[in-house]
């Protein structure tokens, strides 16, 4: 049962409350004072994550709805919504129900994705009706990637580079979910990059590839990572043509794991039903991750986001450390929130974070509450 402070409209629906990530957005959604709907499939789980996960939860104003993953049930609940906070995942088998039902009920739509094909089919299916309607569209809304970009914009203030390097770590374990939906996007889509403004897959044999991480000697491990949200972001950006990311965790043990798990679970399933394989990833899924983590320590959960820009006569470099990966998540997703229930985005349709409320909006809102330091950014003029 929630605890209300005010009797003030709950204008935001944290989808997915219960998970790991969703019981983040709403301790952060409590400290900037938002009314929230708590809702997911099932209730009496909500209830209990809030009231055992969510420090303070008594002085938050919210509620428990249970509901329906379809897009009716979903529609009726967003209905009375502005905002929709999506933490279900996998993205590209659970999303479109979210998404259809937030532009049926006109409310905007954030996510926690990670996975790049999702992003492309909000782009291509969604982003027009979105933008019609006056609704920001913007999946992807995360540390993982929003960090990154955060630093891409801050080398792109300087003209006349037109190509960017991303390297994106961070330290500690996935959650479960995120884990599921490493090995169900590997198994279902190709990861791509930017070159000359058009994706181009990478080599699916590609492997583990070396990357110069700045602060350490020690060479890190590193994979496209389902080619990450950068290049989708940055296709329609006129300064930017050529964009690749890799990523990984800082632990060089676990990376030459990754490798070796996804491969077996791709053989595994390649002659499967659509449904059997998801079934059969979801239990390779808890075999590598079956418990929920514990609570983020910030000396343990660290993250770095390395970005190169370059042109033909000019280059720039921006490092963000930061830490507590999965609250700079819940972070995020609470300031576009607040954001959305008192103004309109600076753009509408699909979006990213930067460019639906500021990159050095997001970067001041991260620094403000110590899970960044402040960018190191290095310039070298043409």
């Amino acid at each position: 049962m929630s605890t209300p402070t005010s009797k003030s409209p709950r204008r935001v629906v944290v989808y997915g409350a219960s998970g790991y990530t969703g019981r983040l957005v709403c301790e952060f959604l409590r400290e900037f004072r938002i009314p929230f709907v708590a809702a997911g499939r099932d209730k009496g789980k909500i209830d209990e994550s809030m009231r055992t996960n969510v420090p303070g939860i008594e002085t938050a104003d919210y509620e428990v709805v249970q509901v329906e993953h379809t897009v009716e049930a979903l529609t009726d609940l967003f209905r009375d919504a502005g905002v929709v906070l999506n933490t279900v995942g996998p993205f590209s088998d659970l999303g479109p129900e979210v998404v259809q039902a937030c532009l049926a009920a006109g409310a905007h739509y954030t996510d926690t994705t990670g996975e790049q094909d999702w992003l492309i089919t909000c782009e291509k299916q969604y982003g027009a009706d979105f933008g019609a309607a006056g609704l920001l569209l913007a999946p992807g809304i995360a540390q993982m990637y929003s960090i990154g970009e955060i630093a891409a914009q801050l080398c792109l203030e300087t003209p006349g580079l037109d190509t960017l390097d991303i390297a994106v770590f961070w330290g500690g374990s996935p959650t479960i979910a995120s884990t599921r939906t490493i090995l169900v996007n590997a198994a279902t889509s190709a990861a791509h990059y930017l070159e000359q403004n058009e994706y181009v897959p990478f080599d699916p044999g590609q492997g583990l590839v070396p990357l110069v991480v700045p602060g350490q000697h020690e060479l890190a491990q590193s994979l496209p990572w389902g080619g990450t949200s950068h290049p989708v972001w940055f296709r329609r950006d006129p300064r930017v043509a050529n964009v690749k990311a890799q990523g990984g965790v800082f632990n060089a043990a676990l990376m030459h794991g990754v490798p070796q798990i996804v491969a077996q679970a791709l053989e595994a399933t390649k002659d499967m039903s659509p449904e059997d394989r998801d079934a059969a990833l979801t239990a390779t899924a808890r075999q590598v991750m079956d418990v929920m983590p514990p609570r983020e320590n910030p000396r343990v959960n660290k993250s770095l986001d390395s970005v190169h820009a370059s042109g033909p006569l000019g280059r720039a470099h921006c490092v963000i450390h930061g830490n507590s990966n999965y609250k700079q998540t819940g972070l995020l997703q609470a300031f576009a929130a607040n954001w959305l229930v008192q103004q309109p985005p600076k753009r509408v349709g699909f979006a990213s974070g930067c460019q639906a409320f500021g990159h050095h909006e997001l970067l001041g809102v991260l620094r403000s509450f110590g899970l960044v330091s402040k960018p190191v950014l290095t310039v070298q003029d043409y």
